[in-house]
């Protein structure tokens, strides 16, 4: 009985052991293909409408971050099939907009950060041609109040910064910076108290979760970071609003230690884990993601944010992803903790592809941190 016991112990020690190592660059690549074969072989054609409750285009934003994972993917593992996938989702759509050239809708423009990644590799005048005339009819007005969602951020932000690169025109920048401080500041969705930012006007205070917290949606905060983080990548180091982004992105992820739950996850309400509690895919990578790069880019101590990095990688990839590359635990589409509900192990999403461009932009960051 003894021996047992010992033996019993032996494997829970191996096991804590394992759970609190970052995996090998192998691994983690391993499960970045997997998850992504999942996708492509779902969707063989990637031009073919998305159709949920009702038919959608596939350049709408759940895709279109779908591909921003899938380029982060590609740079690691140059496979002619991710290039050829992306190509041909763009060529579906004619190098399109969802809604054409006139939507100033930030879901609608964030097909263009692949498109415009796709530019730089093959500068084809077709490729930034809608994307760029759309931001251009925006940049002719004065109008600067567009992203009034936190989510508008990410979808938005690195079109516009792309641009001002492949131009060489800074007007680009500027206008972004205008329009993100016009969300952070006039519309007052940042909160630099806790260092979090409130979904949209309809969860500024009075608005309170059941515990009487303010309710600071988990992935809406999560693509705040990675809005940061992309801007940060692409903007030159002499960009005159750097120190903003960058600052704000360390402020984000400072408070995010704290609220990590002890399964390696954040709740889909971070400050009341009690407001349909559970582990939360989408939102645990986002926050993966701008961790483990300013880790890489030396502006966290590797010490201190490595295990937490590691701790949710590992749930992800233990407790979140299928043996078929399947992701669960991820929340649907919605603004809030209660859409999408229930978010569990099996649970199927309205849209499976945001979650896993999610996925692949952390796994591209913690491969990069791996020896």
């Amino acid at each position: 009985m003894n021996k047992l016991i010992a033996m019993l112990l032996l494997a829970f020690v191996g096991l804590s052991a394992c759970a609190n190592k970052l995996p090998s660059k192998e691994e983690i690549m391993d499960k970045m293909v997997l998850t992504n074969a999942y996708l492509m072989k779902k969707w063989p054609d990637p031009g073919v409408n998305v159709i949920t409750n009702r038919e959608r285009p596939s350049n709408l934003w759940t895709r279109a971050v779908y591909y921003e994972g899938l380029m982060a993917l590609y740079a690691l593992n140059p496979d002619q099939k991710y290039y050829d996938y992306a190509v041909t989702w763009g060529e579906a759509h004619n190098w399109g907009l969802r809604n054409g050239v006139e939507t100033r809708h930030a879901d609608n423009h964030c097909a263009g950060q692949t498109y415009l990644d796709l530019y730089e590799m093959d500068a084809q005048p077709e490729r930034i041609r809608d994307i760029k005339a759309s931001i251009d009819l925006m940049m002719e007005t004065e109008k600067i109040d567009d992203w009034d969602w936190i989510d508008a951020l990410q979808m938005a932000m690195p079109v516009f910064a792309k641009l001002s690169v492949i131009t060489g025109d800074q007007s680009y920048s500027q206008r972004m910076y205008d329009m993100y401080m016009d969300t952070k500041v006039a519309q007052g969705l940042w909160n630099p108290e806790d260092q979090l930012w409130w979904r949209d006007k309809d969860f500024l205070p009075p608005y309170q979760e059941p515990n009487g917290e303010d309710c600071y949606w988990s992935r809406g905060n999560g693509w705040v970071v990675a809005a940061l983080v992309r801007v940060l990548e692409i903007l030159p180091e002499d960009d005159p609003h750097r120190d903003e982004y960058q600052n704000t992105l360390l402020q984000m992820l400072e408070a995010l230690v704290p609220l990590q739950r002890e399964d390696g996850f954040w709740s889909v309400s971070l400050h009341d884990p009690s407001h349909f509690e559970g582990p939360e895919t989408s939102g645990t990578a986002l926050f993966v993601y701008g961790m483990a790069w300013c880790v890489n880019q030396g502006l966290l101590k590797e010490k201190k944010y490595k295990p937490i990095i590691t701790k949710a990688w590992n749930a992800m990839v233990n407790d979140a992803v299928h043996p078929n590359g399947f992701l669960g635990y991820l929340q649907g589409t919605g603004k809030e903790p209660k859409d999408g509900q229930p978010v569990t192990y099996t649970s199927k999403p309205d849209f499976e592809d945001y979650g896993l461009g999610c996925f692949l932009l952390a796994g591209s960051e913690v491969y990069r941190m791996a020896k």
